[in-house]
């Protein structure tokens, strides 16, 4: 498997315990305001950052290029800076985080156009034809 697969993996497994534990904090405490946040966690962190993984497996050529490493760096930097403030300022009342919160959010957009860059450009993908003439 890619490196970056591997580490896409890996980090959403560890999203995956941080929004399991935000859902148990809020079940517990019986307080549900930081659901958003929650949810931020457990569809930005663990699903997608999954999704990233499972592409990147299946498109090694793509996933050896730099340009992966520095999709899997951006996106995860933005989530640890935006989904802790988020959290804060749902459940606590935080409101002065609310820019903190949108530099995350920008880091994270800005990591989601890399990988449609990196979808959506032909390099590292062999054409159909170069495929069946490596198989002869």
């Amino acid at each position: 498997m890619p490196k970056v697969s591997d580490l896409f993996f890996k980090t959403a497994v560890v999203w995956f315990i941080l929004g399991i534990g935000a859902g148990l904090q809020m079940a517990i405490s019986g307080d549900h305001g930081s659901f958003p946040a929650h949810a931020h966690i457990n569809l930005l962190g663990w699903v997608t950052s999954a999704i990233f993984g499972g592409y990147y497996a299946l498109n090694p050529a793509k996933a050896e290029r730099k340009i992966a490493m520095i999709h899997y760096g951006l996106y995860n930097v933005g989530l640890v800076i935006m989904l802790p403030a988020l959290y804060l300022m749902l459940h606590e009342g935080y409101t002065a985080l609310e820019p903190v919160v949108a530099a995350g959010s920008l880091m994270v957009a800005a990591a989601v156009l890399i990988f449609a860059l990196v979808v959506f450009s032909s390099a590292g993908v062999r054409s159909a034809s170069a495929l069946s003439a490596a198989t002869r």
